[in-house]
C-alpha cells in the first residue's frame, strides 16, 4: 500500500478506464491522479499505524491482513460507544466491499491483458489459436482459472510475488508513455529516471525471488501450488517484461531515427 502511494501498475491500469470517465477535462487528471497517490500514501500510513496498534508484545496480531485491519479499527470506533460486534462486522463489510470490486476490476483488466496477447495489427489476420484466444469468453475463462490456482495456493503464500509484479508493471508502464510520448513529438525526458530506476529494482527483485526458489525447489522441499507456481509466474514476469522493454525499445529507435532525419531535411526558402 505504502508502495502504491509512490507508484502503481495496478492503478495506471485501472485508471486508463475508470479514472478517465470522472475527468471533465484533461488537465483534471494531474489533480486527480496526484491527489488520489496522496491519499494512497495516507492509507498506507494509517495502515501501518492500525497494524502497529494490534500488535502485542512487539508480534503482529493474528490472521489476515483483512482481519487485522478490520479488528483494530473495530476498537477504535468502540470509544464512540460502538459495540465491538457491531463496529468489527461493519468494517468486515467495508472492506470486503473494497476486495470484491477490486477483483472485479482486476478480473477485467486480466482478462483484456491475456486478449491483447494475441491480438494482431489492424490488417493482419488471426490464425485460428489467436482466434479462440482473443474471444472474451475464453479468455475469461483462463483469467479465472489462473486466479483459482493461485487461491490455492493461499494468499500469503503468492503475496512475496504481488510487490515486484505490481511495481514492475509500473515501470511497464513508464516505458509505454515514454514510447507515446516521443512518437507523438511531446517531451518524455522526465520519464527516463523513474522508469529505469523501478524496472532494475524490480527487475532485481524477481531474480532474488527466483533464485530463493530454485534453491527451495532444489532442497526437496516444496509444493507445486506454492513454490512452484511463485518460480512459474516470477519467470514469466520476467519474459514479459524483457519483451516490452525490447519492443518499446525498438519504436523508440525509430522515433529518434525518424527524427533525426527531419531534422537534417533542408528548409523550404521563399
Amino acid at each position: 500500500t505504502v508502495a502504491c502511494g509512490a507508484v502503481s501498475g495496478f492503478h495506471s491500469l485501472v485508471s486508463s478506464g475508470t479514472s478517465s470517465k470522472t475527468l471533465d477535462k484533461e488537465q483534471d487528471s494531474v489533480f486527480v491522479g496526484y491527489g488520489s497517490m496522496c491519499v494512497e500514501s495516507v492509507l498506507g500510513v494509517v495502515s501501518l499505524v492500525i497494524a502497529c496498534a494490534a500488535a502485542s508484545n512487539g508480534h503482529v496480531a493474528s490472521g489476515t491482513p483483512f482481519q487485522i485491519f478490520s479488528g483494530a479499527v473495530a476498537g477504535f470506533f468502540t470509544m464512540f460507544g460502538l459495540s465491538q460486534t457491531a463496529a468489527a462486522c461493519i468494517m468486515t463489510m467495508c472492506v470486503s466491499a473494497l476486495a470484491l470490486t477490486t477483483l472485479d476490476a482486476v478480473g477485467r483488466i486480466g482478462r483484456m491483458s491475456f486478449q491483447e496477447l494475441f491480438s494482431v495489427d489492424e490488417g493482419q489476420e488471426m490464425n485460428t489459436i489467436q482466434k479462440i484466444c482473443v474471444n472474451k469468453y475464453f479468455a475469461t475463462v483462463i483469467t479465472l482459472f489462473f486466479g483459482f490456482l493461485l487461491c490455492l495456493g493461499g494468499y500469503m503464500n503468492i503475496w512475496p510475488l504481488f510487490g515486484s509484479a505490481n511495481q514492475l508493471l509500473s515501470a511497464m508502464v513508464l516505458i509505454c508513455l515514454t514510447v507515446f510520448l516521443k512518437t507523438t513529438g511531446r517531451k518524455s525526458f522526465m520519464l527516463y529516471v523513474p522508469m529505469v530506476v523501478m524496472f532494475c529494482v524490480t527487475m532485481t527483485a524477481l531474480v532474488e525471488s527466483a533464485y530463493a526458489l530454485i534453491i527451495k525447489i532444489a532442497s526437496g522441499n516444496w509444493s507445486f501450488l506454492i513454490e512452484g507456481l511463485q518460480f512459474v509466474l516470477a519467470i514469466a514476469l520476467m519474459v514479459l517484461a524483457i519483451s516490452i522493454v525490447y519492443h518499446c525499445g525498438k519504436e523508440l529507435v525509430h522515433a529518434d531515427n525518424k527524427t533525426a532525419h527531419h531534422d537534417a531535411q533542408p528548409t523550404a526558402t521563399h
